[in-house]
C-alpha cells in the first residue's frame, strides 16, 4: 500500500525564512539550514522550498541557497520559484533538488512541461497550482498570488498532467496560513481531474484538518507549514495521529 507523504513547506524570502496568510504580510520566522537540519531528524517525507522572492518578481531561482540547502537535506527535495527555462530546472537539479515545482511561467509557457518531461522525467515535475475562491469556484493564480489568470484549477491541473507533470501541488490562497483548515472541495476537484498524485496546501492548523483532507479526497500527500512554524506540533505526532485515523505513514524505526 502507498505510504501518505507528510511534507513541510518553507517558504524563503529576504534571507530568511518567512510565514504569511492569504499570500500576504510576509514575516520572518527563522533560517533555513537549522530548520532542515530539524525536520531531518523528525521523520518528514520531503520538503518543500519556495523562493518567494523568484517567484513574486520573475527573477531566476536562487542557486547557491538550494545548493547550501540541499547539501543539509537528507529527504527529497522540491523547489519552487523563479523557473522558467529547461536550463532553470537542468541547474536545479544539478545543485541537489530531486523534483522542481513550476507555477507562474506555465501560464504563458506550457509547453516547458513537454519539454522538460521529454528531457528529464515526469517524476522530478511538480505542476504547482495556487488558487482562490470565487463566485463561481475557483481561479488560478499567478505570480505569488498576486495576478489573476481566468483559468480554473481543475481544467488547468488537467491540461498539466497531460503534458507531462509527474504531480500537481494544490494551495488554497484563502486557506494560506489561517490554520482554519484545507478547502477539502478545492482539493478534491482537482484530485478527480487527474491521475497524478496531488499534494493538498493550504490551511493545516491540526491533525484533523489533515484527516479531513485524506479521507474525503483523493490528494495522496499533504503539505504544511504554520502548523510546524507556530505550535509545538511535531512532524512525528502528526502521522502518530493519522496512523491512527487508519492512513498508511512511513515511521522510522
Amino acid at each position: 500500500m502507498l505510504k501518505t507523504r507528510l511534507i513541510p513547506t518553507l517558504l524563503w524570502k529576504e534571507l530568511g525564512l518567512v510565514k504569511s496568510a492569504n499570500f500576504k504580510n510576509s514575516r520572518r520566522v527563522g533560517s533555513a539550514l537549522p530548520a532542515i537540519k530539524v525536520y531531518n531528524s523528525r521523520d518528514v517525507d520531503e520538503l518543500i522550498l519556495c523562493d518567494v522572492d523568484a517567484s513574486s518578481v520573475g527573477c531566476a531561482p536562487n542557486y547557491s541557497l538550494v545548493k547550501e540547502v540541499a547539501a543539509e537535506c537528507f529527504v527529497p527535495l522540491t523547489v519552487a520559484g523563479g523557473i522558467s527555462k529547461l536550463e532553470h530546472i537542468e541547474k536545479l537539479l544539478e545543485c541537489g533538488a530531486d523534483k522542481v515545482a513550476i507555477n507562474t511561467s506555465l501560464f504563458t509557457n506550457p509547453e516547458l512541461i513537454d519539454r522538460a518531461s521529454r528531457q528529464f522525467g515526469s517524476q522530478c515535475l511538480v505542476a504547482s497550482i495556487d488558487a482562490r475562491r470565487i463566485s463561481t469556484g475557483w481561479e488560478c493564480m499567478k505570480n505569488s498570488g498576486q495576478v489573476s489568470t481566468g483559468k480554473a484549477p481543475d481544467i488547468w491541473a488537467r491540461e498539466l498532467a497531460d503534458r507531462g507533470s509527474g504531480e500537481i501541488l494544490i494551495t488554497s490562497i484563502d486557506r494560506d496560513g489561517t490554520m482554519s483548515g484545507y478547502d477539502v472541495q478545492l482539493i478534491d476537484a482537482v484530485c478527480r481531474a487527474v491521475n497524478v498524485p496531488v499534494i493538498a496546501s493550504g490551511g493545516a492548523g491540526d491533525s484533523t484538518h489533515m484527516v479531513d483532507v485524506l479521507r474525503n479526497t483523493f490528494a495522496s500527500a499533504i503539505a504544511a507549514a504554520s502548523i510546524f512554524h507556530f505550535t509545538e506540533t511535531t512532524p512525528n505526532e502528526i502521522k502518530q495521529e493519522l496512523i491512527k485515523e487508519g492512513f498508511p505513514m512511513r515511521v522510522s524505526l
